[in-house]
């Protein structure tokens, strides 16, 4: 990889400086936690840019890349575009010397547009319309070097019925699966890639076609724990002896997935060692190692601001209503998934935030929005100091498909998105750009 990839030799990004968490340029912490954050900023962001609002600190991000550069020094690192596609992001991503993983046409429109060059972005069908394909084989035409990543025979139809007859990566399933939630475990679901003990023979077949020019698999998303890491280890040893099966590969993708510390005290990922692991696991294979870390990269590089609107005492706890809700962040409602919490209006201990004398107490709080849903709850219960009404709660780890998977569900526009510096990343939505699609009936 060259200079003008923005990396250098010691997988640092041009100009990247110290580590804004309090880390240095040569590691830096390993995670981000939601008590490093600077609550005076986050107020005045808060102020000139109102509520809800996603704060992200792009130097984060960057640094992010750097580890996991440092940890896999010989492998290719391509970012998981799905996990946050901000432009800013994208760009911050490419900088960095990481290459664009893309789930979608949508994705791979962006990761283009964001200055990726053909070579460095990979598109994963996975039962993809026809849209899909018909706008990334117009786009191969212009980047020949973009890579398609085929997991059925149907799809490799249809790529040849348009004419495609360029790089190809095969999804295998391995039948090994692991991450934070059944509903994100790829690698044993029968959606997701070729049987493993069919995909020699596919791999065969598709040689006649196309240019194959590595495997991919992917055991899911938010592997941390020692059972995640060993499903992890199982299926990259199963690539490896795929891979010696099948030769005559450039590149075996492992997929991604590592895992980030959403609790508060969850150590963070030993970046390092995994990559140890992985090498030894995959084996000596006449191949590069591939991998593509998307939540890594940025989770611990956002946070949601959420304004306290309701305070409700219950027998049972005290209920802040917010101004957010699962339309801007909805890993908690789907997933179950907890986020770290912190009133930056208040002491952890439950006093006024500098001022530990006037405690106003901690006890359980159900931090819930205004969407029409029980479900509609960022914590339930938790122990947190009683909020008052105006209290600007953060929300941590929200980088990682947060407004990736924000919606209009209640008719409610989606948040802005500020950098830590003050610049707008994305404008808030209004309800006239939530309505801009729609036409009258027939009768106007």
């Amino acid at each position: 990889m060259s200079a003008e990839d923005g990396r250098d030799g010691g997988g640092r990004a041009d100009g990247e400086d110290a580590d804004p968490a309090g880390g240095d340029p040569d590691g830096g912490l390993a995670v981000r936690r939601l008590a490093d954050w600077d609550a005076d900023r986050l107020r005045e962001l808060a102020t000139a840019h109102g509520t809800p609002l996603y704060v992200t600190d792009i130097d984060r991000v960057a640094e992010n890349c750097g580890r996991l550069l440092d940890a896999f020094p010989d492998a290719r690192v391509s970012y998981a575009v799905k996990a946050n596609t901000g432009r800013a992001v994208l760009e911050t991503v490419r900088e960095a010397g990481l290459d664009a993983e893309c789930a979608s046409a949508g994705e791979v429109r962006r990761a283009l547009d964001a200055g990726f060059p053909g070579d460095r972005v990979d598109y994963t069908a996975v039962n993809p319309p026809a849209r899909d394909l018909d706008s990334v084989v117009e786009w191969w035409g212009d980047h020949p070097d973009l890579t398609v990543t085929v997991g059925a025979r149907d799809t490799l139809d249809r790529l040849a019925e348009r004419g495609f007859d360029g790089r190809v990566r095969v999804r295998v399933n391995p039948g090994v699966g692991a991450g934070h939630h059944e509903k994100v475990r790829t690698g044993a679901a029968p959606k997701f890639g070729v049987p493993y003990d069919r995909a020699a023979e596919f791999v065969a077949a598709a040689r006649d076609r196309v240019d194959v020019v590595g495997l991919h698999a992917h055991a899911g998303s938010g592997i941390h724990g020692e059972e995640d890491l060993a499903a992890h280890r199982d299926l990259v040893a199963r690539m490896g002896d795929l891979a010696r099966e099948v030769g005559d590969l450039a590149f075996v993708n492992v997929g991604g997935g590592f895992g980030v510390p959403y609790r508060e005290d969850e150590p963070p990922l030993d970046l390092d060692a995994v990559a140890a692991a992985t090498r030894e696991a995959l084996g000596d294979v006449d191949a590069d190692l591939a991998v593509e870390p998307g939540r890594y990269v940025v989770a611990d590089a956002s946070v949601l601001l959420t304004r306290v609107n309701t305070v409700k005492p219950t027998p049972e706890t005290t209920v802040a209503g917010v101004d957010a809700g699962m339309t801007d962040l909805l890993r908690p409602a789907m997933y179950d998934a907890y986020h770290a919490i912190r009133n930056l209006d208040a002491s952890e201990d439950g006093g006024e935030a500098g001022d530990a004398d006037d405690g106003r107490g901690v006890g359980p709080v159900t931090v819930a929005g205004p969407i029409c849903e029980t479900g509609d709850t960022f914590c339930d219960g938790r122990e947190l100091p009683i909020p008052e009404r105006g209290d600007l709660l953060a929300v941590g780890n929200a980088g990682a498909y947060g407004y990736e998977m924000a919606s209009t569900y209640n008719s409610r526009p989606r948040p802005a998105e500020v950098s830590l510096d003050g610049d707008v990343l994305r404008e808030r939505e209004t309800l006239a750009g939530v309505t801009r699609l729609e036409r009258g009936g027939a009768d106007e």
